[in-house]
């Protein structure tokens, strides 16, 4: 999937190309899918997916 070809991460960890295309291309779309249910049967603003999702990452971000 090419919106993930610019993600850098800290440690010398990169998805294969297989996973790339496959999991993790799965993942992003299911994880959209999932945002726009929430914001059609809430009523939500976008503003209020960015936390939830901030929230989210803060559970796997390195605490430090």
């Amino acid at each position: 999937m090419k919106l993930f070809n610019n993600i850098k991460m800290n440690k010398p960890y990169s998805f294969s190309n297989d996973q790339m295309n496959g999991i993790v291309e799965d993942t992003y779309t299911k994880i959209i899918k999932e945002c726009e249910n929430l914001k059609k049967n809430t009523n939500c603003p976008n503003e209020q997916v960015v936390a939830l999702l901030s929230i989210i990452a803060s559970n796997f971000a390195t605490k430090t």
